[in-house]
């Protein structure tokens, strides 16, 4: 009896899980990871979700790395941010032909916010805490939807 509540709660974490991916997957439709994660990163630097984007340019150029330029407009005024991902394919894909940001990691080596560049330990920490922003969204709509 005991193992049977333990497979379907197990089966019921899994499924609210899935749906929750589904629904924050679909919170920005189109929107690339790696412009997603930029964009994270500069409002936990900032320490602001009150960020509204005012210019979102993305750059791939073959085997150099992918660059997203960010600008924006807050509460404590207007800002700018670079983010450059490697490239990291080791084949061209049809894949890349269609979406060319899929050729290149999805973790940024180097992001300049506001003219101050995050390297090294600080870069690691700034990912470290866009990820956990992303998992508490991911978490808050998969409890927005199991309440609805």
């Amino acid at each position: 009896m005991k193992q049977t509540t333990v497979r379907h709660t197990a089966l019921a974490l899994g499924s609210i899980l899935i749906g929750s991916s589904l629904l924050v997957g679909c919170s920005h439709p189109g929107e690339d990871v790696r412009v997603r994660l930029c964009k994270d990163l500069v409002a936990v630097q900032l320490g602001t979700d009150q960020l509204s984007w005012t210019h979102v340019d993305t750059r791939t150029a073959g085997y150099d790395d992918a660059t997203i330029s960010l600008r924006w407009s807050g509460v404590a005024g207007d800002g700018s941010a670079f983010c450059a991902y490697p490239y990291n394919a080791v084949d061209d894909t049809a894949q890349q032909l269609a979406d060319p940001l899929s050729a290149y990691a999805t973790s940024p080596s180097e992001v300049i916010i506001n003219g101050d560049t995050l390297s090294g330990r600080a870069l690691a920490n700034a990912i470290a805490q866009a990820m956990q922003r992303q998992g508490r969204a991911l978490i808050d709509a998969a409890s927005n939807a199991l309440s609805e």
